[in-house]
């Protein structure tokens, strides 16, 4: 479909629902939330499409105008104005573009980040920890919450997993394409010889399912309780706190510990199972559409490697839009991550227009 086609069908909706809202029955009418949200959703389109079509008529006038005048100082005043127009409707144009991308249902649901050291033993999990906190400082940046669900420390002052629910204003859009592998090319503290060594983290970014989207049976879960113990062994707690909580169907298993309380380890346990099926259910959703997935920046596989972080060089490369950053240090210990989640959202809004 065109982009005209596409502005005369969203005006003609925006404005009939911009006549029943007006309505003097509209309050006893039972759809009218349901008018109301789907207006107020279109309302932004609506504004840039106007925007749009007044600079189409301007244009069209001052080239009109520009045909049948002879006077000098009035053809150059005319020209510049015209000239002003035209880059004004090509950035209007775009951002009309880019509001008819179908938005990700997803987009402003909180998350569920989980970071797991992979290869590279102790420096795996050192760079986990580091990776935490740069999504730590990222979230503070945004005045996110930034709760921790739980963290296993490997004894070295790493992390082997952690995982934490970030939850704020559209979480999802802004991380959605940090998940994969991050990769870190660095000489250890430990490695005398000066080796450089390489290591991989993997970060996983699932939108936070809601009771709502996805409910137990009771059949399906099984739920153990046990005591929690910490590195080593060591009896962390004196009572039975510690909850395994395994989904029958899917086999899924969510363990939580780092609560004192069983109530809040099963209720923190409960979210992250039901958040890690609701993720496994997009990823088959988005398996049927394999075409429009190969477009997209990264498919959201955990197994893919997506950037690398180069400390000798002070560099950091996002491998799916060959992007690279310098300020290393900075973006890891202060999460100044935005260039990246700048460029990788417009690089799949770009991927996306092309595909209309």
């Amino acid at each position: 479909m065109s982009l005209n086609e596409n502005i005369a069908l969203l005006l003609e909706r925006y404005n009939e629902l911009d006549r029943l809202i007006s309505s003097p029955d509209i309050y006893t009418d039972s759809n009218f939330g349901k008018y109301s949200k789907e207006h107020s959703k279109l309302q932004e389109s609506a504004i840039l499409i106007n925007k749009y079509l007044s600079l189409q008529n301007l244009i069209k006038d001052l080239e009109s105008e520009l045909k049948i005048t002879n006077d000098n100082d009035m053809r150059i005043a005319l020209k510049e104005e015209l000239l002003d127009s035209q880059k004004k409707i090509e950035i209007v144009r775009l951002s009309v573009e880019k509001s008819f991308i179908p938005k990700d249902r997803d987009d402003s649901r909180n998350v569920i980040l989980e970071i797991r050291a992979g290869t590279g033993g102790d420096e795996a999990a050192l760079f986990s920890s580091e990776l935490f906190q740069m999504y730590r400082m990222y979230a503070e940046k945004n005045k996110w919450d930034f709760d921790v669900i739980s963290i296993s420390p490997n004894g070295v002052g790493g992390y082997k997993e952690a995982s934490v629910n970030i939850k704020g204003k559209d979480v999802y859009a802004k991380l959605k394409f940090e998940s994969g592998v991050h990769r870190v090319q660095r000489v250890p503290e430990t490695e005398s010889s000066g080796r450089l060594h390489t290591s991989a983290v993997t970060v996983a970014v699932l939108p936070e399912a809601e009771e709502v989207d996805v409910q137990f049976a009771d059949k399906d879960i099984r739920i153990d309780v046990y005591r929690a113990s910490g590195p080593g062994g060591q009896s962390v707690n004196t009572t039975d706190s510690a909850v395994r909580v395994t989904h029958i169907p899917t086999g899924l298993v969510v363990i939580q510990q780092d609560e004192k309380s069983q109530i809040k380890n099963k209720t923190k346990a409960l979210k992250v199972l039901r958040t890690r099926i609701y993720e496994k259910k997009k990823q088959e959703e988005n398996d049927k559409i394999s075409a429009l997935r190969k477009q997209q920046v990264g498919t959201g596989d955990r197994s893919e490697r997506i950037r690398t972080y180069n400390f000798p060089q002070s560099r950091i490369t996002d491998h799916r839009i060959n992007y690279t950053s310098h300020r290393i240090v900075e973006i890891l210990k202060e999460g100044r991550i935005d260039d990246f989640i700048d460029k990788l959202t417009a690089d799949y809004e770009t991927k996306m227009l092309n595909t209309q």
